[in-house]
């Protein structure tokens, strides 16, 4: 059975507006860009998962 997509809310680095990123648990590990839904501005995702299938996102500024 394919995992399912999680969600995570998360803040913008450039607005600071909260919004509901999807995430695939097989994408643990990885760093990706995503344009921020309010503002446009490209962020930096890095996912990592952890214990039991749960994951972790962080974000920053592309120019960081």
């Amino acid at each position: 059975m394919p995992d399912l997509l999680q969600t995570a809310t998360v803040h913008c680095p450039y607005c600071g507006e909260a919004f509901e990123a999807l995430l695939d648990p097989g994408e643990g590990g990885s760093v990706y860009v995503q344009d921020c839904e309010i503002c446009c501005n490209p962020i930096r995702f890095a996912v990592d998962g952890g214990p039991a299938g749960a994951l972790t996102v962080s974000t920053a500024r592309e120019d960081d």
